[in-house]
């Protein structure tokens, strides 16, 4: 019964109803802890975006790199830290140390900037740098995503992780204008970027180890205290609420004791075990199923940067401008598309998302317009991932138990990531054996085979909305 009730929600988007007057929460059930961490994402995203901006054509014009050696370098970018993700995630669960775990990622990013300082120069060495920096993203983000849901209200998750992406894009929109500013003062030193962009990675980890608090109040408690207490809640949970009748979003109690990923111990620390049952839920791993599988036929932003920069003839200073566009688009929608995605379903908004992406793929294949053609291409870009990015993990949220969430979380972002690191490769390697336009083609087709299949795995799915 409670299965078809999970489906149903998938399918009406119906929107779960939150704790009132939970302590701490402010903004539509957002609580400050999340304006911590995206203080914490803002600053550390002002430093990775300037070397991101600046990474492509840093490594395909002044270091002569092909557009398949840049591919295996953005699918290191994207997929390369899978077992140091799971890692993060595992161990943030199992210790109770979000905030520590996310901690020690954000400080090993911060060490690769110095890196970048003191070894670029070769390729190697910039690619070697880039897999630390990633290894610090790996470790982190799962840890922080899982405060993040901790730190809000059940029925606002999507509008919580779209204020937070909202402060993450800020960043992602500073860095690329300190970087152009940059190298419009002094054209072609990077090694002022790189600089710069250490002293924000060190700020960002200062504002999360004196800020942050690392023991928000968890979904379970806050769903209790609403109910007038631990022990009040649990006794109206048992007398009142058969199994078709559990909050929309939640697993029912049967199924998480099934599982071996229960809420109802949280004292006791998560085993290897029972991460690895995660999977055996059939909505979560129907979840992982299709993001990844989007992911496959996903032509990173880079490339989709470098591609605008060859067709349009954009110059070298200007290039940091296009990660400025896409991203203000996000920073504008990732707030109303999450509060609407809490509205008429989460899923829903998620896989539209991906409808955004083959426009971006027409801009690069039709006759060039000018700064028609830019603003479209930048502008869907930007929507796309407002649509996809925070929506994903509220989805996820949605479907985890606390004690587990950072682990689900990591196991998630990692098949996406691994999904994008084959396709930079294959984009990569289309590229340069036919052409950019051949790559795009062929990619463009292979999304709407991602979508169809989507579309068929959501009509058998019993992933929460």
């Amino acid at each position: 019964m409670y299965q078809a009730e999970s489906a149903r929600t998938l399918v009406e988007g119906r929107r779960a109803t939150g704790p009132r007057g939970e302590r701490g929460l402010g903004l539509g059930g957002v609580s400050r802890n999340v304006f911590v961490l995206g203080t914490v994402s803002f600053l550390t995203d002002v430093s990775t975006e300037m070397v991101a901006a600046v990474l492509p054509v840093y490594l395909v014009l002044a270091l002569g790199a092909s557009p398949l050696q840049y591919g295996i370098v953005d699918g290191l970018y994207h997929g390369a830290t899978a077992v140091v993700r799971l890692g993060g995630g595992f161990a943030a669960d199992r210790w109770r140390r979000h905030k520590e775990v996310a901690a020690a990622g954000y400080g090993l990013s911060a060490v690769s900037k110095a890196g970048l300082v003191a070894f670029a120069g070769s390729l190697g060495a910039v690619t070697g740098v880039v897999l630390a920096d990633r290894a610090g993203k790996g470790i982190r983000t799962a840890p922080r995503d899982a405060l993040v849901a901790l730190s809000a209200a059940p029925a606002a998750l999507a509008t919580a992780f779209g204020v937070h992406r909202a402060m993450d894009t800020a960043g992602a929109l500073l860095g690329p204008l300190a970087a152009f500013g940059l190298l419009l003062a002094a054209p072609g030193r990077f090694d002022a970027i790189w600089v710069v962009s250490l002293c924000f990675a060190v700020a960002g980890l200062a504002v999360l180890l004196l800020l942050a608090d690392g023991r928000p109040r968890t979904r379970a408690d806050a769903l209790t205290a609403a109910a007038g207490g631990l022990a009040a809640g649990r006794a109206s949970a048992a007398a009142s609420s058969p199994a078709g009748t559990a909050p929309p979003g939640a697993l029912p109690t049967a199924g998480r004791v099934a599982a071996g990923v229960g809420d109802g111990a949280l004292a006791e620390r998560p085993r290897a075990r029972e991460a690895a049952l995660l999977l055996a839920r059939p909505g979560f791993r129907q979840l992982a199923a299709i993001a990844a599988l989007l992911g496959l036929a996903t032509v990173s932003d880079a490339f989709v940067y470098l591609g605008l920069q060859r067709t349009l003839d954009l110059s070298l200073s200007a290039f940091p401008l296009l990660f400025v566009g896409s991203a203000a688009v996000f920073m504008a929608l990732a707030v109303p598309i999450g509060r609407v995605a809490d509205r008429i379903g989460r899923v829903r908004v998620f896989v539209g998302g991906y409808a955004l992406l083959l426009v971006v793929y027409a801009t690069l294949l039709a006759p060039p317009a000018g700064l028609l053609t830019l603003a479209v291409a930048l502008i869907a870009l930007g929507a796309y991932y407002a649509a996809t990015d925070g929506v994903l993990q509220a989805i996820a949220s949605a479907a985890l138990p606390d004690r587990l969430r950072a682990t689900g979380l990591a196991i998630l972002v990692t098949a996406v990531s691994l999904a994008k690191l084959l396709s930079s490769l294959a984009f990569g390697a289309a590229w340069t054996l036919g052409g950019l336009e051949a790559a795009v083609a062929a990619f463009a087709v292979a999304l709407v085979a991602a979508l169809a299949c989507a579309a068929w795995l959501l009509t058998r799915s019993e992933a929460p909305a």
